[in-house]
Protein backbone atom coordinates (compact mmCIF):
# COMPACT_ATOMS: atom_id res chain seq x y z
CA UNK A 1 0.00 0.00 0.00
CA UNK A 2 1.15 3.52 -0.98
CA UNK A 3 1.55 5.82 2.03
CA UNK A 4 3.40 8.58 0.61
CA UNK A 5 1.18 12.00 1.00
CA UNK A 6 -0.74 13.03 -2.14
CA UNK A 7 0.59 15.82 -4.54
CA UNK A 8 -1.03 19.19 -5.19
CA UNK A 9 -0.90 17.48 -8.97
CA UNK A 10 -3.62 14.65 -7.65
CA UNK A 11 -5.85 17.15 -6.64
CA UNK A 12 -5.49 18.91 -9.44
CA UNK A 13 -6.17 16.31 -11.80
CA UNK A 14 -8.98 15.16 -9.46
CA UNK A 15 -10.41 17.95 -10.45
CA UNK A 16 -10.36 17.97 -13.96
CA UNK A 17 -11.71 14.43 -14.08
CA UNK A 18 -14.38 15.38 -11.46
CA UNK A 19 -15.39 18.43 -13.89
CA UNK A 20 -14.76 16.16 -16.76
CA UNK A 21 -17.62 13.52 -15.50
CA UNK A 22 -19.98 16.41 -14.45
CA UNK A 23 -20.03 17.71 -18.35
CA UNK A 24 -20.42 14.04 -18.87
CA UNK A 25 -23.44 12.88 -17.15
CA UNK A 26 -24.72 16.25 -15.77
CA UNK A 27 -27.11 16.76 -18.89
CA UNK A 28 -28.87 13.21 -18.84
CA UNK A 29 -28.73 13.97 -14.68
CA UNK A 30 -30.56 17.04 -15.14
CA UNK A 31 -32.97 15.77 -17.53
CA UNK A 32 -33.61 12.85 -15.10
CA UNK A 33 -34.42 14.55 -12.17
CA UNK A 34 -36.72 17.76 -14.13
CA UNK A 35 -38.43 14.38 -15.42
CA UNK A 36 -39.94 13.57 -12.41
CA UNK A 37 -41.55 16.80 -11.35
CA UNK A 38 -45.02 17.31 -10.61
CA UNK A 39 -47.77 18.35 -12.64
CA UNK A 40 -47.06 22.30 -11.99
CA UNK A 41 -44.02 21.59 -12.98
CA UNK A 42 -41.57 23.56 -15.79
CA UNK A 43 -38.85 23.04 -17.35
CA UNK A 44 -36.40 24.63 -15.43
CA UNK A 45 -35.46 24.33 -11.55
CA UNK A 46 -36.70 24.40 -8.92
CA UNK A 47 -38.74 21.45 -9.06
CA UNK A 48 -42.37 21.46 -8.36
CA UNK A 49 -43.31 18.68 -6.68
CA UNK A 50 -42.36 15.42 -7.30
CA UNK A 51 -43.96 12.51 -9.30
CA UNK A 52 -44.36 10.13 -12.35
CA UNK A 53 -47.12 12.52 -13.82
CA UNK A 54 -45.16 13.38 -17.11
CA UNK A 55 -44.58 9.50 -17.66
CA UNK A 56 -48.22 9.06 -17.27
CA UNK A 57 -48.74 11.77 -19.86
CA UNK A 58 -46.06 10.66 -22.27
CA UNK A 59 -47.70 6.79 -22.70
CA UNK A 60 -50.97 8.42 -23.08
CA UNK A 61 -49.30 10.38 -26.36
CA UNK A 62 -47.36 13.74 -26.85
CA UNK A 63 -50.21 15.68 -28.89
CA UNK A 64 -50.78 14.17 -32.54
CA UNK A 65 -47.36 12.71 -32.40
CA UNK A 66 -47.13 8.78 -32.12
CA UNK A 67 -44.57 8.59 -30.11
CA UNK A 68 -44.60 4.99 -29.79
CA UNK A 69 -44.98 4.04 -33.34
CA UNK A 70 -41.48 6.15 -33.93
CA UNK A 71 -40.33 4.21 -30.81
CA UNK A 72 -41.36 1.22 -32.45
CA UNK A 73 -39.71 2.05 -35.94
CA UNK A 74 -36.38 3.24 -34.21
CA UNK A 75 -35.85 0.05 -32.42
CA UNK A 76 -36.86 -2.45 -35.22
CA UNK A 77 -34.26 -0.27 -37.14
CA UNK A 78 -31.70 -1.04 -34.54
CA UNK A 79 -32.48 -4.31 -33.87
CA UNK A 80 -31.85 -4.78 -38.13
CA UNK A 81 -28.80 -2.33 -37.82
CA UNK A 82 -27.01 -4.37 -34.55
CA UNK A 83 -27.62 -7.72 -36.82
CA UNK A 84 -25.85 -6.65 -40.03
CA UNK A 85 -23.18 -4.84 -38.32
CA UNK A 86 -22.59 -7.88 -36.74
CA UNK A 87 -22.29 -10.47 -39.70
CA UNK A 88 -20.50 -7.87 -41.74
CA UNK A 89 -17.86 -6.95 -39.16
CA UNK A 90 -17.20 -10.65 -38.84
CA UNK A 91 -16.78 -12.15 -42.57
CA UNK A 92 -15.20 -8.41 -43.24
CA UNK A 93 -12.85 -8.78 -40.60
CA UNK A 94 -12.31 -13.09 -42.01
CA UNK A 95 -11.61 -11.68 -45.06
CA UNK A 96 -9.16 -8.87 -44.27
CA UNK A 97 -7.40 -11.16 -41.34
CA UNK A 98 -6.70 -13.66 -45.08
CA UNK A 99 -5.62 -10.67 -47.16
CA UNK A 100 -6.47 -10.00 -50.75
CA UNK A 101 -5.60 -7.69 -53.17
CA UNK A 102 -7.24 -3.85 -52.83
CA UNK A 103 -7.65 -4.45 -49.06
CA UNK A 104 -5.87 -1.61 -48.15
CA UNK A 105 -7.70 0.73 -50.49
CA UNK A 106 -11.46 -1.11 -49.74
CA UNK A 107 -10.45 -0.74 -45.48
CA UNK A 108 -10.16 3.15 -46.45
CA UNK A 109 -13.19 3.51 -48.42
CA UNK A 110 -14.99 1.75 -45.22
CA UNK A 111 -13.89 3.72 -42.75
CA UNK A 112 -14.26 7.47 -44.99
CA UNK A 113 -17.89 7.93 -43.90
CA UNK A 114 -16.17 8.36 -40.15
CA UNK A 115 -14.71 11.52 -41.65
CA UNK A 116 -17.72 12.57 -43.93
CA UNK A 117 -20.24 14.72 -42.13
CA UNK A 118 -23.13 12.73 -41.57
CA UNK A 119 -25.26 15.24 -42.97
CA UNK A 120 -23.46 15.06 -46.13
CA UNK A 121 -23.98 11.53 -46.09
CA UNK A 122 -27.22 11.99 -45.59
CA UNK A 123 -27.77 14.14 -48.06
CA UNK A 124 -26.38 12.11 -50.38
CA UNK A 125 -28.36 8.68 -49.86
CA UNK A 126 -31.28 10.84 -50.17
CA UNK A 127 -30.01 12.28 -53.30
CA UNK A 128 -29.38 8.97 -54.40
CA UNK A 129 -33.01 6.95 -53.50
CA UNK A 130 -34.66 10.29 -55.23
CA UNK A 131 -32.64 9.58 -58.68
CA UNK A 132 -33.85 5.91 -58.51
CA UNK A 133 -37.39 7.23 -58.01
CA UNK A 134 -36.89 9.13 -60.87
CA UNK A 135 -35.80 6.21 -62.80
CA UNK A 136 -38.77 4.46 -62.33
CA UNK A 137 -41.53 6.95 -63.14
CA UNK A 138 -39.13 7.34 -66.35
CA UNK A 139 -39.03 3.28 -66.73
CA UNK A 140 -43.44 4.06 -66.24
CA UNK A 141 -43.90 6.22 -68.49
CA UNK A 142 -42.14 4.64 -71.16
CA UNK A 143 -43.61 1.19 -70.33
CA UNK A 144 -46.30 1.95 -68.98
CA UNK A 145 -46.53 -1.39 -66.57
CA UNK A 146 -48.84 -0.99 -63.99
CA UNK A 147 -46.53 -1.67 -60.78
CA UNK A 148 -44.18 1.17 -61.33
CA UNK A 149 -46.83 3.76 -61.93
CA UNK A 150 -47.90 2.35 -58.49
CA UNK A 151 -44.41 3.36 -57.20
CA UNK A 152 -44.22 6.06 -54.31
CA UNK A 153 -40.44 5.82 -53.35
CA UNK A 154 -37.89 3.70 -52.82
CA UNK A 155 -36.87 5.40 -49.67
CA UNK A 156 -37.58 3.57 -46.39
CA UNK A 157 -36.88 2.55 -42.68
CA UNK A 158 -35.40 -0.95 -44.39
CA UNK A 159 -33.70 1.03 -47.83
CA UNK A 160 -32.30 4.50 -47.42
CA UNK A 161 -32.46 4.96 -43.62
CA UNK A 162 -30.86 1.10 -43.25
CA UNK A 163 -27.75 2.36 -45.89
CA UNK A 164 -27.71 5.43 -43.85
CA UNK A 165 -27.08 3.92 -40.61
CA UNK A 166 -24.80 1.14 -41.55
CA UNK A 167 -22.19 3.66 -43.04
CA UNK A 168 -21.92 4.56 -39.53
CA UNK A 169 -21.86 1.21 -37.47
CA UNK A 170 -20.08 -0.65 -40.22
CA UNK A 171 -16.80 1.11 -39.78
CA UNK A 172 -16.61 0.69 -35.64
CA UNK A 173 -17.59 -3.19 -36.10
CA UNK A 174 -14.82 -3.26 -38.75
CA UNK A 175 -12.30 -1.56 -36.43
CA UNK A 176 -13.16 -3.37 -33.94
CA UNK A 177 -12.85 -6.98 -35.82
CA UNK A 178 -9.62 -5.92 -36.69
CA UNK A 179 -8.46 -5.28 -33.06
CA UNK A 180 -9.48 -8.97 -32.13
CA UNK A 181 -8.32 -11.03 -35.05
CA UNK A 182 -4.97 -8.97 -34.42
CA UNK A 183 -4.29 -10.98 -31.34
CA UNK A 184 -6.07 -13.70 -32.43
CA UNK A 185 -4.06 -16.62 -32.46
CA UNK A 186 -4.29 -18.98 -35.07
CA UNK A 187 -3.57 -22.08 -33.14
CA UNK A 188 -7.03 -22.54 -31.96
CA UNK A 189 -8.15 -22.77 -36.18
CA UNK A 190 -4.72 -25.46 -36.41
CA UNK A 191 -5.67 -27.70 -34.06
CA UNK A 192 -9.66 -27.63 -34.49
CA UNK A 193 -8.22 -29.03 -38.43
CA UNK A 194 -5.90 -31.32 -37.35
CA UNK A 195 -9.05 -32.82 -34.89
CA UNK A 196 -10.81 -33.58 -38.62
CA UNK A 197 -12.56 -30.33 -38.55
CA UNK A 198 -13.87 -28.58 -41.73
CA UNK A 199 -14.04 -24.95 -42.61
CA UNK A 200 -17.49 -24.55 -41.59
CA UNK A 201 -16.82 -26.57 -38.33
CA UNK A 202 -13.90 -24.88 -37.23
CA UNK A 203 -16.17 -21.60 -37.59
CA UNK A 204 -18.86 -22.23 -36.18
CA UNK A 205 -17.17 -24.41 -32.75
CA UNK A 206 -14.27 -22.75 -32.22
CA UNK A 207 -14.05 -19.18 -33.99
CA UNK A 208 -17.20 -17.80 -33.37
CA UNK A 209 -17.37 -19.13 -29.50
CA UNK A 210 -14.21 -17.52 -28.96
CA UNK A 211 -14.81 -14.48 -30.06
CA UNK A 212 -18.45 -14.34 -28.72
CA UNK A 213 -17.93 -11.37 -26.79
CA UNK A 214 -16.45 -9.01 -29.00
CA UNK A 215 -19.46 -9.87 -31.73
CA UNK A 216 -21.29 -8.70 -28.21
CA UNK A 217 -19.47 -5.63 -28.37
CA UNK A 218 -19.84 -5.29 -32.22
CA UNK A 219 -24.17 -5.64 -31.32
CA UNK A 220 -23.89 -3.19 -28.72
CA UNK A 221 -22.23 -0.54 -30.81
CA UNK A 222 -24.88 -1.45 -34.15
CA UNK A 223 -27.75 -1.02 -32.09
CA UNK A 224 -26.95 2.36 -29.42
CA UNK A 225 -25.37 4.15 -32.82
CA UNK A 226 -28.48 3.52 -34.82
CA UNK A 227 -31.12 3.97 -31.88
CA UNK A 228 -29.38 7.22 -31.46
CA UNK A 229 -28.60 8.65 -35.01
CA UNK A 230 -30.00 11.99 -35.90
CA UNK A 231 -28.19 13.71 -38.69
CA UNK A 232 -28.13 10.40 -41.32
CA UNK A 233 -31.37 9.99 -40.64
CA UNK A 234 -32.54 13.21 -41.44
CA UNK A 235 -32.52 13.32 -45.29
CA UNK A 236 -32.64 9.72 -45.63
CA UNK A 237 -35.77 8.32 -43.57
CA UNK A 238 -38.46 8.91 -45.94
CA UNK A 239 -42.20 9.60 -44.51
CA UNK A 240 -41.91 8.57 -41.04
CA UNK A 241 -39.86 9.34 -38.17
CA UNK A 242 -37.97 7.69 -36.34
CA UNK A 243 -37.42 8.84 -31.86
CA UNK A 244 -34.60 10.94 -32.58
CA UNK A 245 -36.21 12.86 -35.29
CA UNK A 246 -39.57 13.12 -33.26
CA UNK A 247 -37.49 13.76 -30.79
CA UNK A 248 -35.69 16.69 -32.38
CA UNK A 249 -39.10 18.17 -33.45
CA UNK A 250 -40.83 18.03 -30.04
CA UNK A 251 -38.37 20.39 -29.08
CA UNK A 252 -39.74 23.17 -30.76
CA UNK A 253 -43.03 22.33 -29.32
CA UNK A 254 -43.39 20.52 -26.27
CA UNK A 255 -42.98 22.98 -23.32
CA UNK A 256 -43.27 21.07 -20.46
CA UNK A 257 -41.70 18.45 -18.84
CA UNK A 258 -43.03 15.46 -20.57
CA UNK A 259 -39.97 16.06 -23.39
CA UNK A 260 -37.95 15.21 -20.50
CA UNK A 261 -39.76 12.14 -19.90
CA UNK A 262 -39.19 11.02 -23.15
CA UNK A 263 -35.23 12.04 -22.79
CA UNK A 264 -35.21 9.64 -19.94
CA UNK A 265 -37.11 7.19 -21.47
CA UNK A 266 -34.57 6.52 -24.57
CA UNK A 267 -31.71 6.54 -22.71
CA UNK A 268 -33.16 3.95 -20.06
CA UNK A 269 -33.44 2.04 -23.37
CA UNK A 270 -29.48 2.26 -24.06
CA UNK A 271 -28.93 1.42 -20.38
CA UNK A 272 -30.91 -1.28 -20.45
CA UNK A 273 -28.93 -2.68 -23.97
CA UNK A 274 -25.42 -2.06 -22.03
CA UNK A 275 -26.55 -3.66 -19.14
CA UNK A 276 -27.72 -6.86 -21.17
CA UNK A 277 -24.68 -6.44 -23.46
CA UNK A 278 -22.45 -6.62 -20.20
CA UNK A 279 -24.38 -9.65 -18.68
CA UNK A 280 -24.15 -11.63 -22.11
CA UNK A 281 -20.56 -11.06 -22.17
CA UNK A 282 -20.16 -12.12 -18.05
CA UNK A 283 -21.91 -15.11 -19.18
CA UNK A 284 -19.93 -16.21 -22.16
CA UNK A 285 -16.68 -15.54 -20.62
CA UNK A 286 -18.12 -17.86 -17.78
CA UNK A 287 -18.60 -20.00 -20.38
CA UNK A 288 -15.51 -20.17 -22.04
CA UNK A 289 -13.67 -20.55 -18.98
CA UNK A 290 -16.00 -24.09 -18.12
CA UNK A 291 -15.33 -25.56 -21.42
CA UNK A 292 -11.54 -24.55 -21.26
CA UNK A 293 -11.34 -22.10 -23.98
CA UNK A 294 -8.72 -19.55 -22.86
CA UNK A 295 -8.82 -16.11 -23.73
CA UNK A 296 -7.67 -14.97 -27.01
Amino acid sequence: MNDRPRTLAFYVLAAVFALYVLFLYGPTLTILVLSFQGPQGGLTFPLNGVSTHWFSRLWAGVGVVDIWAAFGRSLRLGLVTMVLSVVFAFFAGLAFRKGFRGSGALFALAVASLIVPSIVVSLGIGLEFRLIDDAIKAAAAATGWSFLQDHGTAMGLYTSALGAHLTWTLPFGLLIMFAVFNRFSPAYEEAARDLGASGAQTLTHVVVPILAPSLVGVALFGFTLSFDELARTSQAIGGRNTLPLELQGLTTTVTTPEIYALGTLTTAVSAAVIGVSLCAVLWLQKRRARLGLVKA
